[in-house]
């Protein structure tokens, strides 16, 4: 191959005027099945090819994708907001407690009940022992019912267990009147 292209630079030799720029053009494109290398290059010596999405240069970062694609999302993760829409939220700290039931699909807080409150402040001796989380879910229950709601469900955060003060809060609401679906994991 390298014979035959030096052999056909040197018979047009003759018949173009400057032998040098066309035997490298000649032999450059024989030697890439026709594909002339002289084309320019960009800013940084490097030709702007499209990547794979043909959407940018390959010199730029590509964006990362994810190993595991979203799948399909189930049936009931897609309506249980809408079939329980009530949930409760219980915070416990060290100086006080509260508790509210919050609707899903509107994000509103329909009952709140709280040992900060001066109504059950007044009545306890401590804001944050078991007695205390006894009368935020037995208030928390009463301001529930006046809102038409007798159903909701919980989930503890993952620093919390469901034992102690948060079943203290949970029992009292049951107790009440208040339905509560727990969903440990």
């Amino acid at each position: 191959m390298f014979k035959h292209a030096i052999c056909q630079a040197w018979n047009k030799q003759t018949c173009s005027s400057n032998f040098k720029n066309s035997a490298v053009l000649l032999l450059k494109s024989r030697f890439h099945d026709g594909q002339i290398l002289c084309s320019s290059r960009s800013f940084f010596g490097v030709e702007d090819f499209l990547d794979d999405d043909n959407s940018r240069p390959y010199t730029y970062k590509k964006e990362k994708r994810p190993k595991n694609p979203p799948k399909h999302v189930s049936f009931k993760s897609r309506t249980i907001a809408y079939m329980e829409p009530f949930t409760l939220d219980v915070f416990i700290s060290k100086r006080f407690v509260s508790a509210s039931v919050t609707h899903r699909v509107t994000c509103k807080q329909v009952a709140v009940a709280g040992t900060n409150s001066k109504d059950i402040n007044a009545v306890l001796k401590s804001r944050s022992d078991i007695p205390a989380c006894l009368s935020v879910g037995r208030f928390l229950a009463e301001r529930a019912k006046e809102a038409d709601v007798y159903a909701c469900s919980y989930t503890p955060r993952e620093r919390d267990r469901f034992e102690g003060k948060i079943r203290a809060v949970v029992q009292s609401l049951i107790d009440n009147g208040i339905d509560v679906k727990v969903y440990l994991d």
